[in-house]
């Protein structure tokens, strides 16, 4: 390494990746390139830098602990960069220019709504746009520039709090009610025992999105693997498919409003109530951007909101 020591940003971004990812054809994937590309970025970092990155690990390969040096300085450069770009943010005229946020379903249907009109009239000119993306693609989005905040619900493909690349705040605990048939034997419930429902057919989400991974992690507290014949992601859908008795379901109250004209029994669980935890993330050092930091204001005051 010579004194015009320098990183191509662009593969530092895609070793990042590969530490998350942990494959190239995943990296690859995520990134929009082809494995071949991938490697072709990490070779040339390896070149520039002049000490190897990655090694052969079977069919696959593995960081060395250059890599792994490497990428802990990665994290506070990203994070200084970010404080850059909201420094130049700051010192033009703010409310100006556009923010992408990304979300999930629920959150879009229950959280956004009131936060993008405080924000419409708080920056009229401001461009607001909403993708709706969950982890993992979310945070691969928000990496990559793509998303500038992140609304996701804590659950396993999800990053963990500790990660130093995002500057988090929780937002609101957002629980689960049983969502029954009229004409279920349950219906009339104060309270609906979840253990009671081990033998119902359920109509659930996918299981690599943020509902349907609760929804069996719940289940399987209570004891039961719960027999999924219904696999739907459309909470209106879900919905219908209740009202005319084809399953039960675990609905969030962000989506409570899409079920006020339906004729099907809404009943929390019985005991401690099912519950996931959401959250805003962005990356670390965009939260002094003035646009990022209204944002994130709007959407805890719309958290603040949500009934209980």
């Amino acid at each position: 390494m010579g004194a015009a020591f320098s990183v191509d940003l662009r593969r530092l971004t895609v070793l990042r990746e590969l530490e998350r990812r942990g494959s190239l054809a995943r990296t690859a994937e995520a990134l929009h390139l082809t494995p071949s590309a991938v490697s072709q970025q990490l070779a040339a970092l390896a070149r520039d830098l002049g000490v190897p990155l990655t090694e052969r690990d079977g069919r696959g390969v593995r960081l060395t602990g250059q890599a792994r040096v490497l990428l802990a300085h990665a994290e506070i450069i990203a994070a200084q960069l970010e404080e850059a770009r909201a420094d130049l943010a700051a010192y033009g005229e703010g409310g100006r220019g556009a923010v992408t946020v990304g979300c999930f379903s629920s959150g879009i249907l229950g959280l956004l709504p009131a936060a993008l009109r405080a924000l419409r009239n708080r920056f009229p000119h401001l461009r607001v746009d909403v993708v709706e993306a969950e982890p993992p693609d979310l945070f691969t989005a928000l990496d990559g520039g793509q998303v500038d905040v992140a609304v996701a619900v804590d659950f396993a493909a999800a990053p963990p709090h500790t990660d130093r690349r995002y500057t988090r705040e929780n937002l609101l605990t957002d629980v689960l009610d049983v969502a029954l048939p009229p004409d279920h034997r349950l219906a009339e419930r104060a309270e609906v025992p979840l253990r009671e429902l081990a033998t119902d057919v359920w109509i659930v989400g996918n299981a690599l999105s943020c509902c349907g991974a609760v929804t069996r992690s719940v289940c399987a507290a209570a004891g039961f693997t719960p027999d999924i014949r219904h696999d739907v992601n459309d909470w209106a859908a879900l919905a219908g498919l209740v009202e005319a008795g084809q399953g039960v379901a675990l609905v969030p109250r962000l989506v409570r409003s899409l079920y006020a004209h339906r004729e099907l029994a809404l009943r929390p669980a019985q005991g401690e109530p099912p519950s996931r935890n959401v959250f805003v993330a962005v990356r670390a050092g965009a939260e002094r951007d003035p646009v990022v930091a209204a944002v994130r204001e709007e959407l805890r005051t719309a958290a603040a909101r949500v009934p209980a």
